[in-house]
C-alpha cells in the first residue's frame, strides 16, 4: 500500500480511538482530511490537516485536536515523533529506513503503479479538437487535440470507461462557402477560370489538390452545375476529403479518436427537433423577444420574437434563441441536440475541450446538459489559451500550404510528435502558450522534454552498466538525503494521478515528470561529486543492489509517466 493511503487509514483507525476515549460523533466524514509532503523538509516526512478538518464539528480548537492525535501516532513504531505546527497541522517524522517499502511497492506493481478506482463503472465522453473541415489543423488545434487525448489517458488509468469524441460540423455556411470555393479551384484545374480567389471564399492552397482530384474524377460533369447542387453534391465529397486529411494529422500526433459525429446526420436525422421536444415537455422553452445581444447599437438589431430556451433558470446570462427568422435551427440549437444525443449514448459525464474563442459557449451549453440530464456538473468544460509560434523569439505567422496559418503538419515536421505533445502541455490549459521552435529542439535541461526522455535513458543505463539481476535487496540503506527526496516524488505518484484526474488538469503529469527529472539528475550529479552516492558502489554489492531497485522504480515511473502522455520513454539517447 501507498505511504499515503497508508497513513489516512491509520488516522481514520486513530479517529475511532479518539472518538471512544472523547466521546467524539464516531460517523464524521473524513473524506477532506489529507497526508501529504510538507512543503518544507525541515517540516518532517508527512503531514496531515484532520485537526483542522475536525474543528468545526467537533467545535474545539484544532490544537487541542492535534495533540489528542500526536499521542497516537508516536505510537507507530515507523514514527520517530509528530510535532503540532501553525493552526493545527501535524507533521510527521518518519524512521528514514521506511522509505524503502515504497520502492518494493512500485517495483511489486510496475507499469501498473498509480492506477485508482476513481472511475470504476462510469462512462465519460470526451469531445476535443472538432475543427471545421474547411481547412487543415493548424498549430493551435494540438493543444486542445493533447489535452483531450491525455486526459483521456489519464481517465482510463483510473478505470472510467471513456469514449473520444470528434464533432464534424458538416453543416451551415461554412461548408457552403467550402463547397464554392472548391468549385472554382474544380473550374480552375479544367481551365476554365483565373486562379482569382473570390471575396469570402477560402483562398488556400490546399484547396488546389482538392479541385484537381474532382477533375480527374469527374472531367467536365460538375462544370455546369447550379450553386445549389454545387453545394448539395459537391460539399460532401469535399468534407470526406478535408476529415481524411484531419485523421491523417491527427494520427501522426497519436491521437486516434473512438466515433466521429456529424452535425448534418444530426439535423437530417430529427435529433434536433427531438432534443427541442425534449425542453419543451420540461417547460423550458416559450416564445418571446431575446435580450438585445452586447455590442449592438439601437437600429443594428431589430427585437423579434423567436422561441427561447430558459438558460438563465440554470445559470446562464440569458435566455438563448433556438429558431431563426426562416424557421431553420440556430446552432445552439444544434449544439443542444448533440449534447443531448451524447447524454443518452454516455449515460455518463460529458467533457468538452474548446479553444479559446468559446468562450461565449460554456454557460450556454452547461445550462443546457444541466436542463436536459437533471443533474449539475455533468459538463465539463476545458478551454485551451492561445499559442504563439516563435522561432529564436520571433513570430512564426503562416504556412505555404495553407496560406493564412501554421498548419499542425507543418510544426510536427519540424519537432515531431513527442515535442509537440509534451510542450502543449507545460502551462495550465487555460493559460497562453508560447512555442519556440529553437528551445524545444535544444538538447539542455532548457528543453523538458529531452531532460525527462534523458533520465529515463540514464536510468536504463545505468541499469544495463549494472549487469546483475535485480535479486532481493535490503532496501531499509536507501537513507540518504538525496535518495530520500526521489523516493518521496516516486511514492506521491499515485497522488498526482488522482489529482490530474479530479481537476481534469493534464499538466499536472508533466510538471510531475519535470520534478521527478530533476530529482533523480540531482542525485546522479551527487554521485559525481561524493563516490559514496554513486548508484554502483564499488565495495558494497548490498548498497548497489538496493540503489539499483531505486533506479529501476524511478525508470518505470518515468515510462508510466511518458507512456500517459503518449511520449516515447527512450531506452537510450
Amino acid at each position: 500500500m501507498n505511504i499515503f493511503s497508508e497513513f489516512e487509514d491509520k488516522i481514520n483507525a486513530y479517529y475511532k480511538i479518539i472518538s471512544k476515549q472523547n466521546n467524539f460523533p464516531n460517523d464524521l466524514d473524513l473524506s477532506k482530511c489529507v497526508i501529504e509532503l510538507p512543503r518544507d523538509e525541515a517540516h518532517g516526512d508527512l503531514a496531515s490537516n484532520i485537526a483542522l478538518v475536525l474543528a468545526k464539528p467537533l467545535l474545539k480548537n484544532p490544537k487541542e485536536i492535534a495533540e489528542l492525535f500526536v499521542t497516537e501516532i508516536e505510537k507507530d513504531e515507523s514514527v520517530i515523533s509528530a510535532k503540532i505546527a501553525g493552526p493545527g497541522f501535524i507533521n510527521i517524522y518518519l524512521d528514514q529506513s521506511r522509505w524503502g517499502k515504497e520502492i518494493a511497492d512500485i517495483l511489486s506493481k510496475g507499469i501498473e503503479y498509480g492506477k485508482n478506482k476513481l472511475g470504476v463503472k462510469q462512462n465519460i465522453n470526451i469531445e476535443f479538437v472538432s475543427a471545421n473541415p474547411t481547412g487543415p489543423l493548424h498549430a493551435a488545434h494540438a493543444r486542445g487535440a493533447i489535452l483531450g487525448d491525455v486526459l483521456a489517458n489519464l481517465m482510463k488509468f483510473s478505470g472510467y470507461n471513456v469514449t473520444r469524441e470528434y464533432y464534424i460540423n458538416d453543416a451551415g455556411s461554412q461548408i457552403d462557402t467550402l463547397s464554392k470555393s472548391v468549385f472554382l479551384r474544380y473550374c480552375q484545374s479544367l481551365g476554365e477560370t483565373s486562379p482569382t480567389i473570390l471575396e469570402g471564399l477560402y483562398p488556400g492552397d490546399y484547396l488546389i489538390e482538392v479541385g484537381d482530384y474532382l477533375a480527374s474524377k469527374f472531367k467536365n460533369k460538375l462544370k455546369h452545375f447550379s450553386e445549389d447542387k454545387v453545394i448539395k453534391e459537391i460539399g460532401p465529397i469535399v468534407v470526406d476529403i478535408m476529415m481524411d486529411s484531419i485523421k491523417k494529422d491527427l494520427a501522426r500526433l497519436g491521437v486516434k479518436m473512438d466515433v466521429y459525429s456529424s452535425e448534418q446526420e444530426l439535423v437530417t436525422s430529427g435529433k434536433v427537433s427531438s432534443a427541442i421536444k425534449k425542453l419543451q415537455e420540461d417547460g423550458l422553452i416559450y416564445h418571446g423577444i431575446p435580450e438585445q445581444p452586447k455590442g449592438h447599437v439601437d437600429g443594428d438589431w431589430e427585437p423579434r420574437e423567436q422561441l427561447l430556451f430558459r438558460s438563465k433558470d440554470f445559470g446562464d446570462d440569458v435566455d438563448r434563441p433556438l429558431q431563426k427568422s426562416d424557421n431553420s435551427w440556430t446552432y445552439f440549437a444544434s449544439d443542444v441536440a448533440y449534447h443531448y444525443d451524447k447524454l443518452q449514448r454516455t449515460n455518463g459525464k460529458l467533457i468538452d475541450v474548446l479553444g479559446a474563442d468559446h468562450s461565449g459557449y460554456v454557460k450556454r451549453m452547461t445550462a443546457a446538459v444541466q436542463a436536459m440530464s437533471g443533474k449539475d456538473e455533468m459538463l465539463e468544460v476545458k478551454q485551451c489559451g492561445l499559442v504563439t509560434l516563435l522561432d529564436r523569439g520571433q513570430p512564426v505567422k503562416m504556412s505555404k500550404r495553407a496560406g493564412t496559418f501554421v498548419t499542425l503538419s507543418d510544426v510536427i515536421d519540424a519537432v515531431g510528435s513527442d515535442v509537440i505533445r509534451f510542450m502543449m502541455l507545460t502551462r495550465r490549459n487555460d493559460q497562453p502558450l508560447e512555442f519556440d521552435y529553437a528551445k524545444v529542439t535544444e538538447k539542455s535541461r532548457e528543453n523538458p522534454v529531452f531532460y525527462i526522455q534523458y533520465a529515463h535513458a540514464r536510468a536504463r543505463s545505468v541499469l544495463r552498466q549494472n549487469k546483475k539481476p535485480l535479486g532481493k535487496a535490503n532496501l531499509s540503506l536507501l537513507t540518504n538525503i538525496y535518495e530520500i527526496r526521489l523516493i518521496k516524488h516516486l511514492a506521491s505518484w499515485p497522488k498526482y494521478i488522482e489529482a490530474a484526474v479530479k481537476q481534469y488538469e493534464p499538466h499536472r503529469i508533466a510538471f510531475y515528470l519535470m520534478d521527478l527529472a530533476g530529482t533523480f539528475h540531482a542525485l546522479w550529479n551527487a554521485g559525481r561529486d561524493n563516490p559514496e552516492l554513486k548508484f554502483i558502489h564499488e565495495i558494497d554489492d548490498e548498497l548497489t543492489l538496493s540503489r539499483m531497485h531505486l533506479v529501476e522504480a524511478t525508470a518505470t515511473v518515468t515510462k508510466i509517466g511518458l507512456n500517459l502522455l503518449s511520449i516515447n520513454a527512450l531506452e537510450e539517447m
